[in-house]
């Protein structure tokens, strides 16, 4: 990786060393950056020491300290050096910062938005890649954007972000800026929408009159025009309306991009290749190749007019509603940790949804938003929710000619019984592989 000749000789200190965290220590100490480290985990802090890395209360230093770099996970308004972050505001940057002054050269494309970053960089990468492009996919999406090795000359890069990662930033700058859509998440981070908002829209504040920006039509477009309006935004602002992209829609074979929020992400994906300089028959070729990544509405199982579906990265009501929108004759497991004042509704597909599976350890909430809209069992854990399912698909003798689908879309955060959502969804084709093997 190239070295920071910005940085050298500075005094830097990181807050918060997670895997973000030593990334950017390892990044400065190729530049002979002094810096120092401090983590609230006393924990990490012993792990810090044991890597040979200063550890310093740099808030309580009396030297002057140039850069303070926030790892995405701190919250200024809520850490125990608050009042110390909010003085010194001006000198905190962060890893997506670092990111783009070592990638000046490289074309950025950079995707956010609530749902859909990940499956939007892939298809993204999918496309360039059929068009013979030198492209990487980074970020949020896997590795730490700066823990990714030497980059190669020419190379387009693809870059996943997170409101965490853009609310501090302040150099970052992407060639293509693209906000893919925007609903009620990590509101107990951001306080309420208008901030979320704002920290999505700081994407594209560092861009010049020879950048493009996509937002998407939606109740928040709006919003974030003002927000470009007001910040004086000099950049080519492109509106993405899905409805437009049905030509290509007809041109490809690839059941995936059926539903509602992949269409949405094809037309992103799309409208950037054009600006690449992609044609359409290479458009055509790769949508046709591609395939879903794993726990977003991924197939574990179709035959016997039966259709299982993992879409355990569904943690928001939002993101479970492409699901529903999509099936028909449902056998819905929700349930885990519920997102912050997550909106919950059912108008345009209760009629879909046979039955509903609570799982996870708060059922009390769950029930109370599905109760009147729904029949529903309270299951508890994923093991007892499909026993249950094939129990009421014996009991209701539904064997008629139309495909039922077992649907794993959890509305909900998986920490309360998992590490994380792929293990929720790895544990779910386990168990779906397990019972079709019985029933051989």
């Amino acid at each position: 990786m190239a070295v920071l000749k910005k940085y050298q000789n500075k005094r830097i200190a990181i807050y918060g060393m997670g895997a973000t965290g030593y990334s950017v220590a390892r990044a400065f100490k190729r530049s002979n950056a002094e810096i120092v480290c401090w983590d609230d985990s006393i924990k990490v802090r012993k792990n810090i020491k044991k890597l040979k890395y200063p550890v310093n209360k740099f808030w309580s230093d009396k030297n002057f300290y140039d850069f303070i770099v926030i790892s995405p996970g701190i919250d200024i308004a809520k850490c125990k050096i608050k009042n110390f972050l909010k003085k010194n505001r001006k000198k905190i940057i962060t890893d997506l910062d670092i990111f783009f002054e070592l990638n000046k050269n490289s074309t950025l494309i950079s995707i956010t938005g609530t749902n859909g970053k990940s499956t939007t960089c892939k298809i993204i990468e999918k496309i360039l890649r059929t068009a013979n492009y030198n492209v990487k996919t980074v970020g949020n999406i896997g590795v730490p954007i700066l823990a990714q090795g030497s980059k190669k000359k020419r190379q387009i890069l693809i870059l996943e972000a997170s409101s965490y990662q853009l609310q501090y930033s302040k150099l970052f700058r992407s060639r293509h800026a693209a906000i893919l859509n925007i609903s009620t998440d990590h509101l107990e981070r951001h306080g309420n929408i208008k901030n979320y908002i704002k920290a999505k829209s700081k994407i594209f504040f560092a861009q010049t009159s020879s950048d493009y920006a996509y937002i998407s039509l939606n109740k928040y477009t709006k919003a974030i025009k003002n927000i470009i309006k007001n910040k004086k935004i000099k950049s080519k602002i492109i509106i993405i309306d899905p409805s437009n992209y049905k030509f290509i829609l007809k041109k490809i074979n690839n059941d995936y991009f059926k539903n509602r929020g992949n269409i949405e992400n094809l037309a992103f994906a799309y409208r950037i290749a054009k600006n690449l300089k992609v044609n359409d028959k290479i458009i055509i070729k790769a949508l046709n190749k591609f395939k879903p990544l794993k726990h977003r509405q991924e197939i574990v199982f179709s035959k016997r007019k039966i259709l299982c579906v993992n879409d355990s990265k569904a943690t928001s009501f939002e993101a479970c509603f492409q699901s529903l929108s999509s099936y028909d004759k449902i056998y819905w497991i929700l349930g885990g940790l519920p997102k912050y004042k997550d909106n919950f509704y059912f108008n345009e597909v209760k009629n879909k949804i046979i039955k509903a599976y609570i799982i996870g350890k708060n059922t009390s909430f769950f029930k109370k938003k599905i109760k009147h809209y729904m029949s529903y069992k309270i299951s508890y854990n994923l093991k007892s929710a499909i026993d249950n399912i094939f129990i009421d698909m014996k009991r209701l003798k539904l064997n008629e000619n139309v495909k039922k689908t077992i649907l794993l879309s959890p509305a909900a955060a998986s920490f309360d019984q998992f590490k994380n959502f792929e293990t929720r969804g790895n544990y779910f084709k386990d168990l779906i592989t397990k019972r079709f093997k019985k029933i051989k």
